[in-house]
This record gives C-alpha cells, structure tokens and sequence, in this order.
C-alpha cells in the first residue's frame, strides 16, 4: 500500500505519466510476450493491473485524474486513493490519502511546497486551441512543442529529454512532473509501415516507448526516491464490435493499464 499523504510530507517527487489512448489489453499483450523489457523490470510485480478510467477520451479523463480520481479496480472493493479534495465533514478518508484543500491537485501540491509541470503530447496539452488550453493552465509550467506530438515517429524520445532537463532545473525542490506520452495515441501505424492504426501498431508504439520511459523512471531515482503513476488515461476502440474511436464505453476505451509504485 502507497502511503502518499506521507510521500507529500516528506516531499518526495511524483512523476505521473499517462501513455495516452493505450488499451489494457494491447499493454498485458506486450507486458506478457517481452516487448516492453525495460519497464517490465520496474514495473510492480504481475505487470499491469486492469483498471477502468474515469473518462472515456483525453480532456474528461485528465480533469478526474487532477481532481483525485485515478481509474479504478473493477471490483466492489478498492484500495486508498493516493489523493482527494477535502471532503464533507461526514466522509471518513483513511490516513493514508493525501488530502488537499484546494479544487484540483495541482494547486493543492504547490500549497505543500511542490512545483506542478506538464510535458505535454497530444493536442489537448498544446495550447493551440481554447480547450487544448484548460489542462496546461493547470501548472505552474507547462511544455508542448510539434515534435512532443503522435505524428512525430521519436516523440517520447523529445519528451524524455525535455523533462529530464525540467528535472535538472528543479533539482532540490519537491516536483510533481506530469508527462503525457503521446506515442500510443493515433496515427501510430507508421511503427508498422502502415497508414491504417490497430492494436497492432498501438503495440508496436509501446514497444518503442519501452526504451526512453524506462530511462526517464531509472535516471530520475537513482539517488533519489519518486512516487512513479503509469496509466492510459483512455483506450481506443479499432474497430472492435464495429466501434472505432474513443469517447464511448466500450470495454476496450474504458479497460486501461495502471502501476503505481515508489522506486
């Protein structure tokens, strides 16, 4: 069990990554065949829990996430959340959750002390548009430039390297750094040779992430010790029972893999 009310006092970093639109059952298949070695090693024992997300596309789905509600076991009984808004006086929140008095996450880290930073991937992180601007205002900083987007074939790779730069300059201060990987996100055939998305390729994108996330985890603890959350935020729909896409609860949208753990 991740004690993070205690994680949050003793300001030790948090670094939240979602692999933005990845499947469940696509991330067990690669977890399970050896494609993905390098987080497979830091990864909690078992790999990948099943769990159900909050929102079925990017922007619902983020906004649960900052306000405390991380996907869920698909069971009646669930563990601690890692964090929560303060809630009404008659809720009883175990020791464990950190609480935060404040509308979102966000807000209630920097009150404990912590810098918020987002690398942004998908265009929901851009600013380009008014709605790709409501997640990144979330942060005291926020980061997205083309080449940290999905048509970009070495994307998490220019992720990877500007957070770690982040890293660096905040080294010595509590950070919560978030990294949305944009890879997993459509278009992804080109990591087939192919134009059309699939699972297929959704796997073949993982397989490359694989490599740098897996960087960024073992560079940011060695020394030092980081609260890690992966999750997908949402699934993608490629076809299966004639549904394509995202934003409906379908089984394969709404079914996403989670890990948490402090290395």
């Amino acid at each position: 069990m991740i004690n993070a009310a205690e994680i949050i006092r003793s300001k030790i970093g948090i670094l939240f990554v979602t692999l933005d639109s990845l499947r469940y059952d696509v991330a067990r298949a690669a977890y399970d065949s050896g494609q993905t070695p390098h987080l497979s090693r830091l990864l909690p024992h078992g790999g990948w829990e099943r769990r159900q997300t909050p929102g079925s596309f990017t922007l619902p789905a983020h906004m649960a996430f900052f306000s405390g509600f991380l996907p869920k076991l698909p069971q009646p009984e669930q563990p601690p959340r890692l964090w929560e808004c303060r809630p009404p006086a008659f809720k009883t929140v175990p020791p464990e959750t950190f609480l935060f008095n404040a509308p979102n996450l966000l807000i209630g880290l920097a009150q404990h002390g912590y810098r918020t930073v987002c690398v942004g991937g998908v265009t929901y992180f851009s600013r380009e548009t008014p709605l790709g601007s409501v997640l990144p205002a979330m942060f005291d900083e926020d980061h997205w430039r083309p080449e940290f987007c999905s048509p970009e074939p070495d994307s998490t790779r220019h992720q990877v390297e500007h957070a770690l730069e982040i890293a660096d300059k905040h080294a010595g201060r509590p950070l919560f750094l978030f990294v949305n990987v944009s890879a997993t996100h459509v278009p992804h055939g080109h990591y087939l040779g192919e134009s059309t998305d699939t699972a297929a390729s959704q796997q073949a994108a993982l397989t490359y992430v694989d490599e740098h996330l897996a960087r960024l985890i073992t560079t940011l603890t060695t020394g030092r010790r980081w609260l890690v959350i992966i999750c997908a935020d949402h699934g993608d729909a490629y076809g299966d029972d004639g549904f394509h896409g995202r934003g409906i609860a379908h089984a394969v949208v709404m079914n996403v893999p989670y890990a948490a753990m402090v290395c």
